[in-house]
């Protein structure tokens, strides 16, 4: 009796054992895969703070003035006369905000003025519809 519950003890301990190294086993490899990833986000992180200084330095205003007197007769540049820009209000309306022409309420069946449909002054009977042969 002693020796079977031995047996069954020491299977049971190397099932656990088992078990255990594969967890860890698991857990590492996980841990590498989080170590590969957080180091191409650091690798990307620095390459956005490489390009945004790069930005700066070429967005410098006297590096531009410098090239905009190099390329003058290139581009053929002038300054923005004070009345060129246009503040919001002056701009036109959307056509999205426009409202609709009078025809276009009328054609709808919508009375002016007071939104209700009114009948649809449309024979039916001349209406092609492609189902029947007339």
């Amino acid at each position: 009796m002693l020796r079977s519950f031995d047996i069954v003890l020491i299977v049971v301990m190397t099932a656990a054992a088992t078990v255990t190294y594969t967890i860890k086993h698991q857990a590492e490899n996980k841990l590498e895969e989080v170590r590969k990833l957080e180091a191409g986000i650091k690798l990307e992180e620095d390459t956005i703070d490489l390009l945004r200084a790069d930005w700066a330095l070429l967005t410098q205003p006297n590096r531009l003035e410098k090239l905009v007197g190099v390329y003058q007769q290139d581009l053929q540049l002038s300054p923005t006369d004070p009345t060129q820009l246009a503040r919001p209000e002056e701009l036109p309306m959307l056509k999205a905000d426009l409202p609709p022409p009078a025809d276009v309420l009328e054609a709808m069946g919508l009375a002016k003025g007071n939104g209700k449909p009114k009948k649809p002054v449309v024979d039916t009977d001349d209406i092609a519809t492609g189902s029947v042969d007339r």
